[in-house]
């Protein structure tokens, strides 16, 4: 944003600048920075968390924290309940892709939503909305009334609403922090994504064992009214322009104007399109290699699917503390890219237990380094009054990782994981090199 005025919820017109400098009025972080920050690992803690000196991405950020933990929790309490009533594989896994519907069919609408209205407002409009139906399935669970049915509606009620939330959250983010911490609010944003991917299942499975699946979904009702409050708190800059195309299929063709006449927005949004495709499905694929190629138990599963979120911790801690020094993110874009189906082409070529958790870490590792990258630079890249619908098409990734599982099941069928695996991911980095030979200019721009 630049320096012209705009107004602030519940006060004076404010600069976006202005409206920072009042999160932290007193200068308490520099203070700390510079009374305690002769010690370097003082200071590499300072800079890992930079950006939560601003204190509406802390609301923000916490806020996050809270939905994602919820969505696992949600998810595993959902299929448990699901499969215990029914014990069938096949509606577990239309309930997933029930799920992640939305974000295919409403994802470009959801872009324009986002930039034709008040951010903050459509939050409190769409949060209640999780609230009630959370707490209208427990009740359901705990009255004895629950039918099949209601899950299918609940997932597709819940799925809606986090096609809405989660870009909106994302888009969210330039406006509280400046350009200088963006890649650390969003590197912590996904790693406590990621602490929650691993924490989550495990906390459901404690509180289904504690409070039963009903009570699960009235403690996540809570939780969602908690973050209801923080956004309430939220103080966001009215955004300076507003999308004013005559329809909202209007608006999408200008969005899609602008990604396709910026080569290096279109490469960026390939990155996030393709590999959930043809490299990410090779989780879906885990339970072969555990069995068949391996030939080790549950436990060992366990391991292999937790090594990619160990890296990937290492990866999000790393950009956190440096990741806003490195200018010419699309060099670390593409290396991270075409790492990451080196990586996972490694994995499928190794026999051997626990050898074979080496590349699964170096792959959740460079995962993450080239996602976090990307997602920093369609932030900066991207105008405010675009941003909702750039970032619309980059959570349409959300919805083709059920497909990409579904190609990898049936290529697998017929070809063998292993092979499945190698094939897809090398398409993975022969779209590094293509954009890397093709669109340099994303290497060479600097943000």
């Amino acid at each position: 944003m630049s320096g012209k005025e705009i107004g602030a919820e519940g006060g004076a017109p404010l600069t976006n600048a202005q409206n920072l400098e009042l999160t932290e009025p007193n200068g308490a972080y520099e203070q700390d920075l510079n009374t305690h920050g002769k010690n370097p690992l003082i200071r590499l803690l300072f800079q890992t968390f930079a950006s939560l000196q601003h204190r509406d991405f802390r609301y923000l950020w916490i806020g996050i924290l809270f939905m994602s933990a919820g969505a696992w929790v949600q998810q595993v309490t959902v299929g448990w309940l699901l499969y215990d009533l029914t014990g069938s594989a096949v509606l577990l896994g239309a309930l997933n892709g029930l799920r992640a519907l939305p974000y295919l069919i409403l994802g470009l609408f959801v872009g324009v939503i986002i930039d034709r209205v008040d951010r903050r407002k459509l939050l409190l409009f769409i949060q209640p909305f999780l609230i009630v139906s959370t707490f209208a399935l427990g009740l359901l669970i705990v009255t004895g009334r629950v039918e099949i049915w209601h899950l299918f509606v609940f997932a597709l009620i819940s799925g809606t609403a986090w096609s809405f939330t989660q870009p909106l959250r994302q888009a969210l983010v330039p406006n509280l922090v400046p350009q200088k911490h963006l890649t650390n609010a969003l590197s912590l944003t996904a790693m406590g994504h990621n602490i929650n991917k691993v924490l989550g299942p495990a906390l459901g499975g404690i509180l289904i064992a504690a409070v039963g699946a009903g009570g699960n979904f009235f403690v996540q009702s809570v939780a969602y009214t908690g973050v209801l409050f923080m956004v309430f708190a939220l103080r966001v800059p009215k955004d300076q322009i507003k999308s004013r195309g005559s329809s909202a299929f209007s608006d999408i063709k200008e969005g899609l104007r602008y990604v396709r006449s910026n080569p290096v927005v279109l490469a960026v949004i390939a990155t996030a399109l393709v590999p959930p495709l043809f490299a990410m499905p090779y989780t879906s694929l885990m339970p072969i290699f555990q069995k068949d190629v391996l030939g080790v138990g549950p436990e060992e599963l366990g391991m292999l699917l937790a090594a990619p979120g160990v890296g990937a911790i290492v990866s999000l801690s790393m950009l956190a503390a440096l990741g806003d020094r490195i200018k010419r993110k699309g060099i670390l874009l593409l290396a991270g890219l075409g790492f990451f189906g080196f990586f996972i082409i490694l994995f499928s070529q190794i026999p051997t237990y626990p050898l074979v958790l080496l590349p699964l870490v170096g792959a959740g590792f460079c995962q993450l380094t080239y996602i976090v990258t990307s997602y920093t630079m369609l932030q900066i890249l991207a105008p405010d009054e675009l941003r909702g619908r750039v970032l619309s098409l980059y959570y349409l990734n959300r919805g083709l990782g059920p497909l990409g599982s579904l190609l990898a099941g049936f290529m697998a069928e017929s070809l063998g994981a292993p092979l499945t695996v190698t094939l897809m991911a090398s398409i993975v980095i022969l779209l590094a090199g293509a954009l890397a030979w093709r669109a340099p200019i994303i290497h060479q721009v600097e943000t």
